[in-house]
Protein backbone atom coordinates (compact mmCIF):
# COMPACT_ATOMS: atom_id res chain seq x y z
CA UNK A 1 0.00 0.00 0.00
CA UNK A 2 3.00 2.35 0.58
CA UNK A 3 2.72 3.59 -3.43
CA UNK A 4 -0.75 4.54 -3.10
CA UNK A 5 -1.26 8.58 -2.64
CA UNK A 6 -3.48 9.52 -0.13
CA UNK A 7 -4.12 12.85 -2.10
CA UNK A 8 -5.87 13.69 -4.94
CA UNK A 9 -7.64 16.24 -6.73
CA UNK A 10 -11.15 15.94 -5.59
CA UNK A 11 -11.40 12.09 -3.24
CA UNK A 12 -14.86 12.78 -2.37
CA UNK A 13 -16.03 14.05 -5.97
CA UNK A 14 -14.47 10.96 -7.30
CA UNK A 15 -15.86 8.14 -4.52
CA UNK A 16 -19.33 9.59 -4.91
CA UNK A 17 -19.10 8.93 -8.65
CA UNK A 18 -18.02 5.51 -8.17
CA UNK A 19 -20.21 4.51 -5.72
CA UNK A 20 -23.15 6.02 -8.13
CA UNK A 21 -21.90 3.58 -10.97
CA UNK A 22 -21.50 0.68 -8.60
CA UNK A 23 -24.95 1.42 -6.92
CA UNK A 24 -26.39 0.94 -10.56
CA UNK A 25 -24.31 -1.99 -11.43
CA UNK A 26 -24.34 -4.22 -8.09
CA UNK A 27 -26.76 -2.13 -5.93
CA UNK A 28 -26.23 -0.36 -2.14
CA UNK A 29 -25.16 -3.83 -0.26
CA UNK A 30 -21.59 -4.35 -3.18
CA UNK A 31 -20.49 -0.86 -2.52
CA UNK A 32 -17.27 -0.61 -0.46
CA UNK A 33 -14.79 2.28 0.92
CA UNK A 34 -11.85 0.00 0.02
CA UNK A 35 -12.81 -0.72 -3.29
CA UNK A 36 -13.66 2.87 -4.50
CA UNK A 37 -10.24 3.99 -2.93
CA UNK A 38 -8.72 1.14 -4.90
CA UNK A 39 -10.70 2.64 -8.54
CA UNK A 40 -9.98 6.12 -7.22
CA UNK A 41 -6.39 5.11 -6.91
CA UNK A 42 -5.91 6.21 -3.16
CA UNK A 43 -4.87 4.45 0.29
CA UNK A 44 -7.80 2.53 1.99
CA UNK A 45 -7.84 4.76 4.30
CA UNK A 46 -7.90 8.01 2.34
CA UNK A 47 -12.26 7.77 1.86
CA UNK A 48 -11.77 8.40 5.82
CA UNK A 49 -11.28 11.53 5.58
CA UNK A 50 -14.81 12.08 3.62
CA UNK A 51 -17.17 9.42 4.46
CA UNK A 52 -16.49 7.90 8.55
CA UNK A 53 -18.57 5.15 7.00
CA UNK A 54 -20.29 3.28 3.86
CA UNK A 55 -23.48 4.82 5.50
CA UNK A 56 -22.09 8.23 5.41
CA UNK A 57 -21.34 7.83 1.93
CA UNK A 58 -24.87 6.40 1.07
CA UNK A 59 -26.12 9.17 2.89
CA UNK A 60 -24.22 11.46 0.87
CA UNK A 61 -24.64 10.01 -2.47
CA UNK A 62 -29.04 10.47 -1.67
CA UNK A 63 -28.20 13.68 -0.95
CA UNK A 64 -26.51 14.81 -3.92
CA UNK A 65 -29.44 12.70 -5.91
CA UNK A 66 -32.06 15.30 -4.22
CA UNK A 67 -29.74 17.99 -5.20
CA UNK A 68 -29.83 17.20 -9.01
CA UNK A 69 -32.85 15.97 -9.27
CA UNK A 70 -34.05 19.32 -7.78
CA UNK A 71 -32.03 20.55 -10.77
CA UNK A 72 -34.57 19.04 -12.93
CA UNK A 73 -37.18 19.82 -11.52
CA UNK A 74 -36.49 23.46 -10.68
CA UNK A 75 -36.05 24.95 -14.29
CA UNK A 76 -39.34 22.40 -15.62
CA UNK A 77 -41.90 24.52 -12.69
CA UNK A 78 -39.93 28.01 -13.99
CA UNK A 79 -40.85 27.35 -17.62
CA UNK A 80 -44.72 27.00 -18.36
CA UNK A 81 -47.64 29.84 -18.15
CA UNK A 82 -50.10 27.58 -16.65
CA UNK A 83 -50.52 25.16 -13.70
CA UNK A 84 -51.08 22.44 -15.81
CA UNK A 85 -48.24 22.74 -17.95
CA UNK A 86 -45.53 23.18 -14.79
CA UNK A 87 -47.55 20.15 -13.27
CA UNK A 88 -46.35 18.10 -16.48
CA UNK A 89 -43.00 19.70 -17.33
CA UNK A 90 -42.58 19.09 -13.57
CA UNK A 91 -43.90 15.55 -14.29
CA UNK A 92 -41.58 14.90 -17.49
CA UNK A 93 -38.49 16.25 -15.48
CA UNK A 94 -39.38 13.18 -12.82
CA UNK A 95 -39.72 10.85 -15.22
CA UNK A 96 -36.60 11.65 -17.18
CA UNK A 97 -34.36 11.84 -13.84
CA UNK A 98 -35.89 8.24 -12.81
CA UNK A 99 -35.53 6.35 -15.87
CA UNK A 100 -31.94 7.84 -16.00
CA UNK A 101 -30.92 7.26 -12.38
CA UNK A 102 -32.91 4.28 -11.22
CA UNK A 103 -30.97 2.73 -8.40
CA UNK A 104 -29.85 6.26 -7.21
CA UNK A 105 -33.38 7.45 -7.00
CA UNK A 106 -34.50 3.80 -4.87
CA UNK A 107 -31.31 5.06 -3.13
CA UNK A 108 -32.78 8.38 -1.97
CA UNK A 109 -36.24 7.12 -1.23
CA UNK A 110 -34.94 4.38 0.94
CA UNK A 111 -32.21 6.56 2.95
CA UNK A 112 -35.17 9.38 3.32
CA UNK A 113 -37.26 7.46 5.36
CA UNK A 114 -34.37 6.24 7.45
CA UNK A 115 -34.24 6.75 11.19
CA UNK A 116 -31.44 8.70 11.67
CA UNK A 117 -31.39 10.64 8.21
CA UNK A 118 -28.78 13.67 8.70
CA UNK A 119 -30.48 16.94 8.86
CA UNK A 120 -28.83 17.46 5.19
CA UNK A 121 -30.91 14.95 3.81
CA UNK A 122 -34.33 15.82 5.28
CA UNK A 123 -33.37 19.50 4.42
CA UNK A 124 -33.12 18.52 0.55
CA UNK A 125 -36.31 16.48 0.30
CA UNK A 126 -38.20 19.88 2.02
CA UNK A 127 -36.70 21.57 -1.19
CA UNK A 128 -37.88 19.15 -3.76
CA UNK A 129 -41.73 19.33 -1.45
CA UNK A 130 -40.90 23.24 -2.12
CA UNK A 131 -40.61 22.79 -5.40
CA UNK A 132 -43.49 20.33 -6.09
CA UNK A 133 -45.85 22.40 -4.20
CA UNK A 134 -44.99 26.17 -6.25
CA UNK A 135 -47.12 25.03 -9.03
CA UNK A 136 -49.96 24.09 -7.02
CA UNK A 137 -50.01 27.45 -4.62
CA UNK A 138 -49.41 29.25 -8.34
CA UNK A 139 -52.22 27.26 -9.87
CA UNK A 140 -54.78 27.90 -6.99
CA UNK A 141 -53.93 31.40 -6.37
CA UNK A 142 -54.96 31.87 -10.59
CA UNK A 143 -57.83 29.72 -9.94
CA UNK A 144 -56.64 26.63 -11.93
CA UNK A 145 -55.80 23.97 -9.19
CA UNK A 146 -59.12 23.12 -6.89
CA UNK A 147 -58.85 25.09 -3.40
CA UNK A 148 -57.71 22.54 -0.45
CA UNK A 149 -54.35 21.79 1.29
CA UNK A 150 -51.32 21.89 -0.99
CA UNK A 151 -49.52 19.13 1.04
CA UNK A 152 -52.59 16.63 0.06
CA UNK A 153 -52.54 17.89 -3.94
CA UNK A 154 -48.93 17.38 -3.85
CA UNK A 155 -49.40 14.27 -2.55
CA UNK A 156 -51.93 13.31 -4.76
CA UNK A 157 -49.29 14.69 -8.16
CA UNK A 158 -46.16 13.40 -6.32
CA UNK A 159 -47.51 9.76 -5.72
CA UNK A 160 -48.84 10.20 -9.36
CA UNK A 161 -45.80 10.88 -10.89
CA UNK A 162 -43.50 8.70 -9.11
CA UNK A 163 -46.12 5.75 -9.98
CA UNK A 164 -45.89 6.61 -13.22
CA UNK A 165 -41.95 6.08 -13.54
CA UNK A 166 -42.11 2.90 -11.69
CA UNK A 167 -44.54 1.69 -13.93
CA UNK A 168 -42.76 2.94 -17.50
CA UNK A 169 -39.39 1.67 -16.02
CA UNK A 170 -40.49 -2.02 -16.56
CA UNK A 171 -42.98 -1.32 -19.57
CA UNK A 172 -41.29 1.04 -21.92
CA UNK A 173 -44.79 2.70 -23.62
CA UNK A 174 -44.80 3.74 -27.06
CA UNK A 175 -45.15 7.43 -26.67
CA UNK A 176 -44.38 7.84 -22.79
CA UNK A 177 -44.61 11.36 -22.94
CA UNK A 178 -48.17 11.34 -24.28
CA UNK A 179 -49.23 8.59 -21.94
CA UNK A 180 -47.72 10.75 -18.85
CA UNK A 181 -49.65 14.10 -20.31
CA UNK A 182 -53.11 11.56 -20.33
CA UNK A 183 -52.16 10.31 -16.78
CA UNK A 184 -51.96 13.98 -15.68
CA UNK A 185 -54.74 14.59 -17.56
CA UNK A 186 -56.91 12.07 -15.48
CA UNK A 187 -55.34 13.56 -12.12
CA UNK A 188 -55.81 17.32 -13.22
CA UNK A 189 -59.72 16.79 -14.60
CA UNK A 190 -60.38 14.58 -11.86
CA UNK A 191 -62.46 11.29 -11.65
CA UNK A 192 -65.85 12.85 -11.30
CA UNK A 193 -68.06 13.29 -14.02
CA UNK A 194 -68.78 16.65 -14.53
Amino acid sequence: MADRPYHHGDLRAALLAGAERALEKRGPEALSLRELAREAGVSHAAPGRHFKDKQALLDALALTGFERLNGYLEPAVSSAETARERLFLLARAYVGFAAEHAALLDLMYARKHGPNAPEELTEAVERILATVMRPIAEGQAAGEVVDGDPDTIATAVSATVHGFAMFTADSSPADPEAQLRDVLGVLYNGLRPR
